[in-house]
């Protein structure tokens, strides 16, 4: 586990001591077995000269959402240990497993975002929840947890977190980058797992899962170093603008019996009014073409890519920004 008190980390092959003004990377169980290699995941870890905040940074946990792991690489590649207030450590993949195969699960097909705090004796979702959670994400003081969209969906860049807890709400303001997306969170997920046992937490997603973003990545670096300014981290001159709020919002479903072809009209952050064609879905049988149209004015935060859909698919999440 990492302390960041002493700047160590234990593994099965003895201590890792992370001095200040250090930057290391590492595995944190250090095994070599076959189920320890489901298990084990990449830890970097950077240590200040100075005292401060212990900020985790964390990143596929879904192993589809590839633009996560480029955020958090690029995060830990642009921190200079000998400038660091506190101390910084990124998680780069911690479905390793599903990262290097591309799939959203881990090998027993649970989701590990349901499965913490986890258990030792549980499944291997609930072992690498548990040693995750136990070993490295307990100590810390803030927790940023790096997504994308899902289920061939992409999401414009938004922050998620718990508007109810003042230091999460400072901290998703921090961002600078997108809007912020209120709510606690499901059980068993990493952000309200981290959050109840007293971590400031927050998600950010951005972009469709299975490829690189450019942009998005190039936003999300920026969205994080942003946060360590706000945490008093790093140092900057320059104070970016604080992340607005998205109001009340909804999906917008493919109708009963109207699936097939779907094929979008407009794009992630359009402003659209109520009534504006958003998409068609065509029935590739009858020919039928079926419209979908904005139920209310706002802003397209989320939206499925171009696919084979079925009734009561989410198209569109649509909502205001206050």
């Amino acid at each position: 586990m990492f302390r960041s008190g002493c700047g160590a980390t234990l593994n099965n092959e003895g201590k890792q001591v992370v001095a200040p003004g250090e930057k290391k990377k590492f595995t944190y169980l250090g095994e070599r077995t076959f189920e320890g290699a489901f298990v084990d995941f990449a830890v970097f870890a950077a240590r200040g000269v100075k005292p401060g905040p212990t900020l985790r940074v964390t990143s596929a946990i879904h192993g589809d959402e590839v633009n996560s792991v480029e955020i958090a690489r690029r995060v830990f590649a642009g921190v200079d240990a000998q400038a660091l207030a506190g101390t910084l450590i990124v998680l780069p993949a911690v479905n390793s497993s599903g990262f290097r195969t591309a799939n959203r699960y881990l090998p027993d097909r649970r989701d590990l975002n349901r499965s913490f705090p986890g258990s030792a004796n549980g499944s291997l979702a609930s072992i690498l929840a548990k040693a995750e959670f136990s070993g490295v994400i307990r100590d810390c003081t803030h927790l940023i947890d790096l997504h994308t969209g899902s289920n061939l969906r992409t999401n414009y860049p938004q922050i998620r977190v718990d508007i109810e807890h003042p230091g999460a709400l400072d901290m998703a303001r921090s961002f600078g980058v997108g809007i912020i997306v209120p709510g606690g969170g499901p059980q068993g997920s990493l952000r309200r797992e981290a959050l109840d046992a007293g971590v400031v937490s927050i998600i950010y997603e951005a972009g469709p899962p299975y490829i690189f973003v450019e942009d998005e990545i190039e936003r999300g670096t920026y969205g994080v170093r942003n946060v360590m300014i706000h945490l008093g981290m790093v140092v900057s001159k320059v104070q970016p603008e604080q992340s607005k709020i998205l109001g009340k919002s909804h999906w917008i479903r493919v109708p009963r019996g109207q699936g097939g072809i779907y094929i979008p009209l407009v794009k992630l952050g359009d402003v659209v009014t109520e009534g504006q064609l958003l998409g068609t879905v065509t029935d590739p049988v009858t020919d039928q073409a079926n419209e979908i149209r904005a139920t209310d004015a706002g802003l397209v935060v989320g939206m499925a890519l171009s696919q084979v859909v079925l009734s009561g698919y989410g198209l569109f999440h649509v909502g205001e920004v206050k």
